[in-house]
């Protein structure tokens, strides 16, 4: 018999109600309603962002990032949904998805870090550059064990943004018409290479720099406009058809595919109030995931460019590589312009230093005092 009738039955007898079993009965049912309340309001609780990636759509990288995104929900519980979309599909270009995170329109976005040079100047030093560090351990050291991390969150905060993490990409190579087995070959080619302290650099050996967008890269080599050209990695270059308009791939000595930039870092970054915004324990499960992310990332895609290697050599294309003594001397040519780079701004500054301790380091050994002497 439940409690309503027995209420029933002892008004029916005249006799009055416990109050104590009323109360207890009264207690249930607003716990209940209270229980039925709370889950109603987690499951409105939920957070949605918005997060744009520069990969476009159909690429083995977009289609990773899509991957993380979605599970997001899963692994957080239901209490965080993300949203993913391509490149351009929000925000038109570079520019805009810079500021389209910055003023709330997305909540993240999922660019090379490099992009931002021209707005946050120490940019060029939270990705790989011409004869730096060159291998992807060293910069997950210098992020997670020597304070870079929370260096460049710091920067970023100055722009209302908040940088969750590096995301480890590839290499970027170098294809051509002709050999390049020293740097004296480099001499008198013209060549596509990002700007900045990349074409600085090898203006240094005679290179005729020229800017392109990916796009264009193709029709440039294929018409003989250009007679090199930099790009990513082996996997979406040979995707791209360069096998059908070069003969040649430069890598550096063996163990490094760049001199120039052999860890093109992408990273994911947020808007600064919706980070803040965000329950710390789902702050943490992001950046725990976006370390994850960072392996899987990396490793598919250095899986897809020994594929694409293959692929390379069956149709005929061969890979020179340059020395060791080519290397240094490369890495010669390249200091001062770090140092011209980083004397332009006081975080730039900030974060070479600490990449000098780890370089100049018995650990690494790439440069001494002597290298810097007068820098």
């Amino acid at each position: 018999m439940n409690s309503k009738n027995n209420i029933r039955n002892l008004c029916d007898t005249g006799e009055t109600p416990p109050r104590r079993s009323f109360l207890k009965t009264a207690a249930v049912g607003a716990a209940f309603a209270g229980a039925m309340l709370m889950g109603a309001g987690q499951a409105q609780a939920a957070t949605t962002w918005k997060i744009q990636s520069v990969w476009d759509a159909g690429t083995v990288g977009y289609d990773l990032f899509e991957e993380w995104a979605n599970s997001m929900k899963e692994k957080s519980g239901g209490e965080l949904i993300i949203k993913p979309f391509p490149a351009k599909s929000v925000a038109a270009d570079n520019n805009a998805l810079f500021e389209a995170v910055r003023n709330g329109v997305l909540q993240g976005m999922n660019p090379f870090t490099l992009y931002w040079s021209g707005k946050i100047p120490a940019t060029v030093f939270l990705s790989s550059y011409p004869a730096g560090p060159d291998q992807p351990h060293q910069w997950d050291t210098m992020f997670y064990s020597m304070g870079m991390l929370e260096v460049a969150r710091d920067i970023y905060k100055k722009y209302g943004l908040f940088y969750v993490g590096p995301i480890q990409h590839d290499a970027n190579i170098i294809h051509s018409k002709k050999p390049i087995n020293s740097l004296e070959d480099l001499k008198g080619l013209k060549m596509r290479v990002p700007g900045g302290m990349v074409a600085e650099v090898f203006q240094q050996f005679g290179v005729s720099t020229v800017s392109l967008p990916g796009s264009d890269i193709f029709p440039a080599l294929e018409k003989g406009t250009i007679d090199a050209a930099d790009y990513v990695g082996p996997a979406v270059n040979y995707e791209l058809g360069f096998s059908q308009v070069t003969d040649y791939i430069m890598f550096g000595p063996p163990g490094v595919m760049s001199i120039y930039q052999p860890v093109d870092l992408m990273d994911l970054t947020v808007n600064l109030r919706a980070w803040n915004a965000l329950d710390p324990k789902l702050q943490k499960l992001v950046e725990e995931e976006v370390r994850n992310y960072s392996q899987r990332h990396y490793l598919t895609i250095q899986k897809r460019n020994i594929e694409a290697m293959e692929k390379f050599k069956a149709d005929g294309d061969v890979v020179t590589r340059l020395s060791q003594s080519d290397l240094v001397e490369f890495r010669k040519a390249a200091i001062p312009i770090w140092f011209n780079w980083a004397n332009k701004d006081p975080d730039a500054k900030r974060v070479l230093d600490l990449q000098l301790e780890y370089m100049m380091n018995e650990t690494v050994g790439y440069i001494d005092e002597e290298d810097i002497k007068g820098l």
